[in-house]
Formats: structure tokens, sequence, C-alpha cells
């Protein structure tokens, strides 16, 4: 297997984001959701305007797995008042773990969440936390692989449909 390269990502890898996100949510939910939907969300979602404004928040920071020239997926963590729910400056979440279909199993996965985990612990946080729709089965089992316990539920809306997220957290030592 070709070496997989994290790099942190910056306002110039707007579109790169934007594809690769684009992509593998349609990949993972699109056969659960309506087309309409699902377009409607990727638009909103990976619109220039909303990713830009989250590459340049402070608190959020961006890594792309690159194989050679190809970006095979993405995280995104948050920390203080950047999270999205809980804002726990004790915390750090993982709001997005993205890998293309393509590359499951190949442990692009893996590389990201050590990213996240790295970055957590330099900050001396306490947990890492995270939401992951009950149904995605593949993202419960890696995260329950790596150590994470459910702790609450949230609704996820997409469109019209409410969806159940896991909130699921490591407690780091």
């Amino acid at each position: 297997m070709t070496s997989i390269v994290l790099k942190k990502a910056s306002a110039g890898d707007l579109e790169t984001l934007q594809q690769i996100g684009k992509e593998t949510f349609y990949e993972t939910f699109a056969k659960y959701n309506s087309e309409d939907e699902i377009q409607k969300y990727l638009t909103e979602s990976f619109s220039s305007e909303k990713l830009l404004k989250e590459l340049n928040t402070p608190d959020s920071q961006f890594f792309i797995a690159w194989e050679k020239e190809n970006p095979i997926g993405y995280l995104k963590v948050n920390s203080g008042k950047a999270q999205t729910e809980l804002q726990d400056e004790t915390a750090l979440e993982i709001e997005r773990i993205y890998v293309k279909s393509s590359h499951y199993g190949k442990k692009v996965g893996q590389l990201l969440y050590d990213k996240a985990l790295e970055i957590a612990l330099r900050q001396q946080k306490k947990y890492i936390w995270l939401g992951v729709w009950e149904e995605n089965k593949r993202a419960v089992s890696f995260y329950s692989k790596n150590g994470f316990t459910e702790f609450d539920q949230h609704i996820f809306r997409l469109g019209s449909d409410e969806q159940t997220d896991l909130m699921m957290k490591k407690v780091l030592e």
C-alpha cells in the first residue's frame, strides 16, 4: 500500500474538502435518504461560505489524508466554543472523520482518529467526544473499538427526517 500522509488544511484546500465531504457523505448516507434531501444537505453543508467559515474558526482544525496526489479522507476537530454542542474546555470534539469508500479497511480512519487523539493529548484534554448516526454500524463499531462509550443521544436533522445520533466519548488518562 502507498503511504498515506496527513496535512493540515487551510482555506486553499477548500475545493478539496468540498469534494471529499460531498463524495463521502453521499457514499455513506444516500441509500438511507431521499435524493432531494441528500442534495440539499450537500449543497448547504459543503457550501464555500460555510466551509470557509469553519476553516477560519480558531478552535477548529482540518487535516486531509493524501495518498500521493489523491485526497482520500479528512478529519475535523473542534475545541472550546467551536464544539457543536458540549463546548467543554476540557474536551475535544471529533466532528468529522470522512474516508472514501475505496479506502475502507485501509486504516485511513485510524490514522485520522490517531491525529485527533494526538491533538487531545497535546492540549491536555480530559476526553474526546463525537456524535455518530446510530445506523452507521461501521462507524459505531470503529469508535467502540477505539474505547468510546455512549453517553447520550441527540437528533440530527437531514431535511425533514429526524435521525438519532449516538453521543460517544472516550476519557483520556
